[in-house]
């Protein structure tokens, strides 16, 4: 399957996007996570990424609060569940890694949904940013705290709410 691959910068740094042409199957900040990106990549961008492209610029310039994409991440069954369940969580608004888990029917599932959490291939666009610890902390983020919290008060902003 041919992998089509981009990158953009944004005010969080450098983004690599990555779709199969019919959906988003990767969006990846520029951190030591980052998958490897095979030698022989495809780097035309497609319908796909050029649209991603957009809304993400539309998202960063506080124009959306929502995306409206095809996506295709990759995971079990378990992380698909956790994946979607993220994209319920309100632009602007945070859910800690418990509520998540009673709220997809595990409720003694938090360090799995976390483990589920970090794994998520679509950063941003699928928001794991907004899942928090239970005492309201920034706790673990693939693309480093600093990003999140940049997110997160972004979000906070745009949507007229007081960050916690």
């Amino acid at each position: 399957m041919t992998r089509h691959h981009t990158r953009m910068d944004s005010p969080i740094g450098p983004l690599l996007l990555v779709s199969d042409g019919a959906a988003l199957c990767g969006l990846y900040m520029d951190t030591p996570s980052c998958p490897a990106i095979p030698a022989d990549a495809d780097w035309s961008e497609d319908a796909v990424l050029a649209d991603t492209r957009r809304q993400l610029d539309e998202y960063f310039a506080g124009e959306r609060t929502d995306f409206d994409l095809p996506l295709a991440g990759e995971g079990t069954a378990f992380q698909q569940t956790v994946w979607a369940a993220l994209c319920d969580i309100a632009f602007g608004h945070t859910e800690s890694y418990g509520e998540l888990a009673s709220r997809i029917g595990a409720p003694t599932a938090s360090r799995a949904v976390g483990m589920a959490n970090g794994r998520n291939p679509i950063s941003i666009i699928v928001p794991c940013h907004r899942v928090i610890g239970a005492n309201g902390s920034l706790t673990g983020y693939g693309g480093g705290l600093e990003r999140k919290q940049w997110l997160l008060a972004h979000e906070a902003r745009i949507a007229g709410l007081t960050l916690t």
